[in-house]
């Protein structure tokens, strides 16, 4: 993609998918694939991963953005991804609050850095 940077996705329920669509994100790939996914109560665990995976293998996705309700449908997915492209971030939603224990990203981090390199 010479000359254009990564594509942000996004995952997560309809109000999540909107405000980012509405902030400009909403792109088609080369295929005429959108970059979001809206999660449907009567989305299933197998949908979700298939497009988790989906949007992890596309060579012009930067960032994941995902609803932490939906990340925890998924969860061993997430935990499997290890490298920092694309970088995958859980998101709170509308009727789910975040949880800073269940974030993949976070928790990797805090196996990095001992409580004397914080002080």
């Amino acid at each position: 993609m010479a000359g254009r940077g990564k594509l942000i996705t996004v995952m997560g329920d309809e109000d999540t998918v909107t405000r980012f669509l509405l902030g400009g994100i909403g792109e088609l790939n080369k295929n005429s694939h959108p970059n979001f996914q809206v999660m449907e109560k009567d989305t299933t665990i197998h949908e979700i991963e298939d497009t988790f995976w989906q949007f992890l293998n596309q060579d012009d996705i930067g960032i994941i953005l995902i609803n932490q309700y939906t990340a925890e449908m998924v969860r061993q997915a997430l935990d499997a991804h290890q490298h920092s492209i694309p970088t995958v971030l859980e998101t709170p939603s509308k009727e789910h609050p975040y949880d800073a224990t269940k974030d993949s990203i976070l928790r990797r981090a805090r196996g990095m850095f001992t409580a004397e390199d914080l002080h």
